[in-house]
């Protein structure tokens, strides 16, 4: 029979904190990103911001001003090799080798699949799963380097599980981050690096807020079991769970935040 009082100790340490942890958001700037940094900061972690354009990123760093000794600002394009190592050479230098990392970067072009020129597809897969290995790679070297466990947490997508029309790069893109979360955290299991993957469903911000008021939208809207669309805050939990220390003994798995939407009928 165990003990009480062991019980009560262990579950006094099962707490969503990133303190101590030096997290890194990619295309914080956009999206998810700023609801992301928001959660990091919130429970201890110190979080480098990154994106292409720096103003941006300074006007985010300037939205947290009670945390402004926790947050870090570097410019970085995730599909181009160079200046992912050049970023990933600052933070080394000025905060640290990141133990979490939040792959958030991403684009979508929405179009037929006809209409889609060779430019709209190498955008999407460059920045959406280019981007994710270039900088799962590079934090994984250098924390194996340095002998550190970390978590890398590839932002995903339900369109990664299901299709759906005038997306075709961007679901392909989501399923290649799916199968890339896999593989690399069977390769790294032997590091403690582990990969998993946060999956959304449709999540309101500012970039699709106008189109989910239409009917187009509030039919759409309407297939989501729970019949309302996700809120930011709705990752923070899952988001946390896979950057802390909780989840140490998960690797390769993904965590679907969709309202039951991958369960609807089709």
């Amino acid at each position: 029979m165990t003990d009480s009082n062991e019980t009560k100790s262990k579950s006094s340490n099962w707490h969503l904190r990133t303190d101590n942890k030096i997290a890194l958001v990619t295309g914080a700037a956009g999206g998810l990103g700023k609801s992301f940094t928001q959660c990091l900061l919130d429970t201890g972690a110190t979080v480098i911001v990154s994106g292409r354009r720096r103003e941006t990123l300074e006007h985010l760093k300037s939205e947290f001003p009670d945390h402004a000794d926790r947050i870090h600002v570097v410019t970085m394009d995730v599909s181009d090799e160079s200046s992912v190592t050049q970023a990933f050479d600052v933070m080394a230098n000025e905060v640290g080798v990141p133990d979490v990392v939040v792959a958030n970067a991403g684009v979508a072009v929405s179009k037929k699949a006809l209409d889609c020129t060779d430019d709209d597809w190498n955008s999407v897969i460059d920045t959406n799963l280019k981007g994710c290995w270039l900088v799962a790679t590079e934090a994984a070297r250098r924390l194996a380097g340095e002998e550190r466990q970390g978590s890398i947490i590839m932002i995903s997508s339900i369109l990664g599980h299901r299709s759906a029309g005038n997306v075709a790069p961007y679901a392909v893109a989501k399923a290649g981050v799916e199968q890339l979360t896999r593989v690399l955290a069977l390769e790294w299991a032997r590091y403690g690096i582990r990969v998993n993957a946060l999956a959304p469903g449709y999540i309101e911000t500012d970039l699709n807020r106008d189109f989910f008021a239409t009917d187009p939208g509030q039919k759409m809207i309407r297939r989501i079991p729970q019949r309302r669309l996700g809120q930011p805050d709705d990752l923070c939990g899952p988001l946390l769970l896979l950057a802390s220390d909780l989840s140490h003994y998960m690797t390769g798995s993904t965590l679907v935040v969709d309202g039951g939407h991958l369960q609807s009928s089709l």
